[in-house]
């Protein structure tokens, strides 16, 4: 069968895999339709993500973890709320069900996990095979916006970090697609949003959402955020950026008592005031992936806000013109928002 297969770091192209075969027990076999490319995909590529050793080899791999499809054939055993024809969004996650995070019930956690599309090839080919407690079904939503479930159960975790309730004052600092979701999330709890990036052309579809925004390229952040909550700080703030300086800019606007979720990834170091901690008595949490439980409320998320998913994705392709597609994503992070390579026909 066709496939996006990234050889090597930097190096990805369209060729034939071998077709996956019939569901085992517990498994269901996927017709996929559409996958999205987040960062992750990208740094993947270029080798700055690597897998630990004890996964084996990094490459060749089939690629892709954001995706939606059909259900084309199901294993022995699996729900009965599982069915042939039946559009689904998949969570990319397993863990290992035995390590501490997992016994308390944080298996997003997990040291050992398993993402679909990078420990193992995933959505980037005609078909695909995924374990059936991973697979949600999503009712009539459209392939491109049900492959953004994957992001929105990124936000819906960062959110139950955050303890975000109605009536509190968020900020958002990165308007990529996990803070565009974290914002339609927000707000679907009642929250006052108010999002910023340096990118200002990636603030309008959080605006046509209901949120505040902020072009960090030309304003104080910090100063702000405080005189948009009156002086008091924003009860949680929600860092997708990753950066340092954004990260400690959170810390410095968070209100006294409140909450900072780091949801970015990177590998910098980051230096913040001790008594920042103490003052104010702050809550700094980390969020990663999510759980299975998080998922189905991202599902449930889509769909409530279905035009205002459509609106990110600006960028769409074929599967045979992914590799071209995604290199143009690396390389003008600013103009594409979310790209979505179609794989119907592959």
């Amino acid at each position: 069968m066709r496939a996006v297969v990234t050889r090597r770091a930097g190096t990805m192209e369209v060729g034939e895999v071998p077709d996956p075969g019939e569901p085992g027990a517990g498994q269901v076999l996927v017709r996929t339709e559409a996958v999205g490319i987040c960062g992750s995909d990208l740094h993947f590529l270029t080798g700055e993500l690597a897998t630990p050793p004890a996964f084996g080899p990094q490459f060749p791999r089939v690629q892709g973890h954001e995706f939606a499809g059909v259900i084309e054939a199901l294993g022995h055993g699996c729900p009965p709320e599982l069915a042939v024809g039946q559009r689904i969004a998949v969570h990319p996650l397993s863990s290992c069900g035995r390590c501490r995070a997992c016994r308390i019930g944080r298996e997003n956690a997990c040291p050992d996990f398993r993402l679909v599309g990078v420990h193992v090839d995933g959505a980037l080919a005609a078909r695909v095979t995924v374990a059936a407690d991973q697979v949600f079904g999503v009712g009539d939503l459209p392939p491109a916006v049900a492959a953004f479930c994957e992001p929105m159960s990124i936000a819906v975790r960062a959110l139950e970090r955050g303890r975000v309730t109605d009536g509190e004052r968020v900020v958002v600092l990165g308007a990529g697609p996990i803070g565009q979701a974290v914002t339609i999330g927000a707000l679907d709890r009642g929250a006052r949003v108010m999002i910023t990036d340096v990118a200002a052309a990636r603030l309008a579809p959080a605006a046509a959402a209901g949120a505040e925004v902020l072009d960090a390229g030309v304003a104080d952040v910090v100063a702000t955020a405080g005189e948009w909550t009156g002086g008091d700080g924003p009860a949680v703030v929600v860092d997708c950026t990753g950066r340092p300086s954004a990260i400690a800019d959170g810390v410095a606007m968070v209100a006294p008592a409140g909450r900072v979720v780091v949801v970015g990834i990177s590998h910098e170091q980051v230096s913040l005031p001790v008594d920042a901690f103490t003052r104010k008595e702050l809550d700094v949490l980390g969020s990663t992936v999510c759980t299975a439980a998080d998922f189905a409320e991202a599902v449930r998320l889509v769909e409530r806000h279905r035009e205002q998913v459509s609106r990110l994705v600006t960028h769409r392709a074929a599967l045979a013109d992914a590799p071209a597609a995604i290199a143009h994503a690396l390389h003008h992070p600013g103009e594409v928002l979310k790209l979505v390579i179609s794989t119907e026909g592959a």
